[in-house]
């Protein structure tokens, strides 16, 4: 069974993490009326600060992993029961009762809107949003490039 946990968005911008120096930035979550129909998502991301590169999955925000994981304590633990429950099936000799309290969802998370838009040269249909106070060179997600902040 797949899940679907909605993420807040800054006007299309996702929170990011990386998980080489922890810095926050932001990635258009989802194509720009500018994306080529031939472009192809990359297998890794790079880091817009430090330049380390990581699979597409690795960019979580410890409030995001945390979220997701109290998300999905509720369902998780229906569908155990229930598979536990199937697994035993009738029986005159053995009976399943599961009690206690299902966890309560999350409050929903809450996206500010900050940080400074930028769009790489290289691939500018692949805009982010970077800390108002970064003052070095950024690199493109997609290829690595660095590239100055005018």
């Amino acid at each position: 069974m797949s899940y679907s946990i909605p993420f807040p968005l800054d006007d299309g911008f996702l929170r990011r993490e990386c998980p080489a120096c922890e810095r926050q930035f932001k990635w258009h979550h989802g194509p720009t009326d500018q994306h080529p129909d031939d472009a192809a998502d990359p297998d890794v991301y790079w880091c817009p600060y430090c330049g380390e590169t990581a699979l597409p999955d690795q960019w979580w925000t410890a409030e995001q992993a945390e979220y997701a994981a109290a998300s999905l304590a509720g369902p998780a633990l229906r569908e155990m029961v229930d598979e536990l429950r199937q697994s035993v099936g009738q029986s005159s000799f053995l009976k399943i009762s599961v009690s206690g309290d299902e966890p309560e969802p999350p409050s929903a998370l809450h996206e500010p809107t900050d940080m400074t838009a930028v769009q790489p040269p290289c691939h500018p249909w692949e805009p982010i949003k970077i800390a108002e106070d970064w003052s070095g060179p950024i690199r493109c997600l997609i290829c690595g490039r660095q590239f100055a902040v005018e």
